[in-house]
């Protein structure tokens, strides 16, 4: 059996290369060791299997599991992806002293140490090949044993070093008394002729009320030896996939129920970042990359193979952390960080305070001094677990365990709400709607009647010492606002608690979710120095509110296709405006004309983005017709998912959010709203494609397609085609006409006034700067005012000067700080450009295009300016950014 002849992919298109449609993972246990002296991540994961039955199979049952999160790219984070992932990625925790993100307290695994050193020294022998074998064709000497006829598991696999797999004898554990009697044989449909088939089929088939017991005899069956005869799978290894047959088993019902396979990653393996955090400390984070995971560990990357998971993490000399997820989600979700960091708490510790005072600029490099009971070693995993560990320093948090997550005020926060009017929307009435779950069985928080009252969710905030002034004026203040503000608008949280990690300056995007985790750029942050303002907490405030809508939209539901990106970033950009109005309690009135004003910025950003890019790239379906569609084994490619140029546009962002206003317009924003809460409660914990969004909308407002808007029209004029929609024209002339707007037009005109008076004058004579009334301008307006003085072909440097003096805009947001660096660069102002290397250094996952404006003026200044700062940054740099960086410069 060939498992690739089907796929062809081009240079710039993924492959997912696992056959879903023959057999499919229900479970994965993973047993990992982080080892930071060698920058790799070495161990074993265990794979509970169930074959499909009839083609395409219990594989259909798949579709109904919750989203795909790679966010970035996350996301994000991550990823994701925020990834997110989503470029970022269901857990619920709580934690007893080391902030690792977890609940409940797994049991060690006994002998883990000892079988990892077996492990360690098989992977040396494979380092030890020509790294032509390891790069291109790695097998086990078992695998010319076996034939085309025998079946072959095909696993997501690359960058990985692969030392042995085995058959996993469960044998010592379905003989146990304690195996409940009461989950009927017959529900396996499995031979009694293969008990260990039996059991595993009898276990991944326990209800969800029976979730405890069943990760509990996951466990103890990732825990038993190898097969009795002691022998290995044959495997092969390829550049993108792992492949494992059993001699003799010749279709998916013959191979072993249970795999083990033992592992280590690479230094340079792309589903992981290993670098310095902005405190010079060795940290390791995945990174929401476009291959996903798939270089932490063999996996099935298709979002249709629906798994849970528990993962113990260890990092030697200080922490074991453990997780777990009860609902079924993709293998891309899975979340890794750890790290030195600290919790993010109401008031800085005294402990920490001479170091916060020291480090105003972030991302300094001198190493933190011994802080007593304070900094812990950091284990982040998307997954409900726990952290049985010893403390870097100081004794650990003292944490109860239970259904719920219970923890104590130290570890979680329940931040009381200051505006009571987030907290008056009543959904008692929204249980019993007539809308029921309609995915697979999993405990699920929306058939919960106590989570829809439940506003805040318990969070915690982590980052390095550096920044804690930083997060804990910006996140952490607003994080209860935002969460809040998300039930009111969404309703019900997907997931019982969130976590928030202020990642290293060399994340490659603003933000990445995955369940319970935010990954989120320091560039968010503002450096809360006095004349920063409070506006300047409008970039972190609808950062937040896109990833938390992530939840929803890329998460608990997710893109069937992951083509489909719009799915997932479209909607969190729609509802990261709303999220964001109704956390600042804005009126109808205010929130339109903020909502306007973003518009228009969005609309110019879009249309650039269009003006510079391939048209293949600017499609939301790029399928089209066979979007979602597999081949008969369910491998399948994903479109332009390595193309380079892919990782920095923002179409589907962008073009996403814009067809959704076009829809809302139609509707009626209240409507919409309500329809979106609808379609939340039906689809929740589904993949979906663009047609279950679009027909349940048309099907809800019939009147649509009297006028003419169906189906097919709304594919051909926003989804199938590059390019700007009609109606995308004709409203951006609207909001070019907005109140906000045309504030910002009076301000343009006296900058322009007075750099014409400056133009011309001799230096004989000082001029007196004529006295001008400049109005304040909010964070999204002063971004707007430096992007039309930007399409000015001359400033004076006296205007400029005064522009800086007026704004301090290197005090400001990320955005106005980008703007304000493009205007410098543009007009040689050479007294700010401290400013450019700082925001090249500091805010990387911006400042790439920053780079080409300095090489494209020909000016040595500039040019030498670009080649320091990428000396400075290139090795923390995101790899996709670094190769872009270099050939502008090199």
């Amino acid at each position: 059996m060939e498992p690739h002849e089907d796929l062809n992919p081009d240079t710039d298109d993924l492959p997912l290369r696992a056959n879903t449609n023959h057999i499919l993972v229900r479970h994965y246990v993973l047993d990992l060791t982080v080892h930071p002296e060698r920058r790799v991540i070495s161990g074993s994961v265990v794979l509970f299997l169930e074959p499909c039955c009839g083609g395409r199979g219990n594989a259909e049952e798949d579709d109904s599991g919750p989203g795909a999160g790679n966010g970035a790219s996350t996301a994000e984070a991550g990823g994701s992806q925020d990834g997110s992932v989503c470029r970022f990625r269901d857990v619920d925790t709580t934690e007893d002293g080391t902030k690792a993100l977890g609940k409940r307290r797994m049991e060690k695994i006994p002998g883990a140490e000892e079988r990892q050193g077996g492990e360690l020294q098989a992977v040396s022998g494979i380092e030890s090949k020509t790294a032509a074998q390891a790069e291109n064709i790695h097998s086990s000497h078992l695998w010319e044993t076996t034939s085309d006829d025998d079946f072959t598991l095909v696993l997501d696999c690359c960058d990985l070093d692969v030392s042995k797999v085995e058959e996993v004898d469960v044998t010592s554990v379905s003989a146990m008394d304690s195996f409940p009697s009461e989950v009927a044989s017959e529900r396996s449909g499995v031979s009694s002729a293969n008990p260990q088939a039996a059991f595993i089929q009898k276990l991944v088939s326990w209800p969800s009320n029976r979730w405890r017991q069943k990760h509990q005899l996951f466990l103890l069956c990732s825990q038993t030896p190898g097969a009795q005869d002691g022998s290995s799978l044959p495997f092969q290894r390829d550049q993108w996939s792992l492949q494992v047959r059993k001699k003799g088993a010749a279709s998916p019902q013959e191979f072993p129920r249970a795999v083990r396979i033992c592992y280590e990653t690479r230094p340079t393996g792309r589903s992981v970042r290993w670098t310095k955090d902005q405190d010079d400390r060795v940290c390791v984070y995945t990174a929401g990359s476009p291959i996903n995971n798939r270089a932490l560990f063999p996996c099935q990357e298709p979002p249709v193979a629906m798994s849970t998971w528990q993962a113990t993490v260890r990092a030697p000399s200080f922490s074991t952390w453990s997780y777990y997820v009860t609902m079924p989600m993709p293998a891309s979700t899975f979340t890794l960080a750890v790290g030195h960091w600290c919790q993010v708490t109401a008031e800085i510790p005294p402990a920490l305070e001479g170091e916060v005072r020291n480090r105003t600029d972030c991302g300094k490099t001198a190493k933190p001094g011994d802080v007593s009971g304070e900094r812990t070693e950091a284990g982040l995993v998307s997954g409900l677990g726990s952290s049985s560990s010893k403390v870097v320093k100081g004794s650990p948090h003292q944490t109860s365990s239970g259904d719920r997550t219970t923890c104590s005020d130290s570890t979680f926060s329940y931040a009381p709400l200051e505006d009571q009017a987030l907290s008056v929307t009543d959904y008692s009435g929204m249980v019993d709607d007539g809308v029921s779950c309609s995915h697979g069985d999993y405990p699920c928080r929306f058939a919960e009647r106590s989570a829809w009252s439940q506003r805040l969710i318990p969070y915690r905030v982590f980052g390095p010492v550096g920044l804690l002034q930083q997060a804990q004026m910006g996140v952490l203040q607003l994080l209860p606002r935002c969460l809040a503000a998300a039930h009111a608008v969404l309703g019900v949280h997907p997931f019982p608690r969130l976590d928030i990690l202020i990642v290293p300056a060399g994340f490659s995007s603003l933000g990445m979710a995955s369940p319970h985790i935010i990954f989120l750029s320091q560039s968010v942050l503002s450096d809360g120095s006095p004349g920063s303002g409070e506006s300047c907490l409008s970039l972190c405030g609808s950062r937040l509110c896109h990833e938390i809508a992530h939840s929803w939209f890329g998460l608990v539901i997710g893109a069937r296709d992951w083509t489909e990106e719009w799915i997932s970033e479209g909607f969190a950009t729609y509802l990261e405006d709303i999220i964001w109005a109704q956390a600042q309690q804005l009126s109808l009135h205010e929130t339109a004309e903020q909502s306007d004003l973003k518009a228009l910025l969005r609309w110019r950003r879009l249309s650039d983005e269009l003006q510079n890019s391939q048209e293949e790239l600017q499609i939301l379906r790029p399928n089209m017709e066979n979007t979602g569609q597999v081949s008969e084994s369910g491998s399948s490619t994903v479109k332009h998912a390595l193309n380079p140029d892919k990782t920095f546009m923002q179409v589907h962002y962008l073009k996403g959010y814009f067809l959704l206003r076009f829809l809302a317009s139609e509707v009626g924003d209240e409507q919409f709203m309500d329809f979106f809460r609808l379609f939340v409660k039906k689809y929740h914990g589904q993949l979906i494609l663009s047609q279950d969004f679009l027909q349940m909308l048309l099907i809800t407002f019939p009147d649509m397609e009297r006028k003419g808007l169906t189906l097919s029209a709304i594919y051909a004029e926003w989804l199938d085609r590059p390019g700007i929609p009609k109606w995308l024209y004709e409203r951006s002339s609207v909001w070019s006409q907005a109140r906000l707007v045309e504030e910002v037009k009076a301000e343009v005109v006296k900058w322009i006034l007075l750099s014409q008076s400056h133009q011309g004058k001799g230096r004989k004579r000082r001029r007196i700067e004529p006295k001008v009334n400049y109005k304040e301008l909010t964070s999204e307006q002063l971004v707007m005012l430096l992007e039309l003085l930007l399409e000015e072909s001359e400033l004076s440097v006296a205007t400029i000067r005064t522009l800086q003096r007026t704004y301090n805009p290197h005090k400001q947001d990320a955005e106005v700080r980008h703007r304000w660096c493009e205007l410098v660069v543009k007009h040689g102002y050479t007294q700010a450009y401290g400013d450019v290397e700082h925001f090249l250094v500091h805010d990387q996952a911006m400042g790439v295009y920053l780079y080409g404006e300095l090489m494209v003026h020909e000016d040595p200044e500039q040019q030498a300016l670009a080649g320091r700062c990428l000396s400075l940054v290139q090795e923390e740099m995101d790899q996709s950014a670094r190769r872009v960086v270099e050939e502008m410069i090199l």
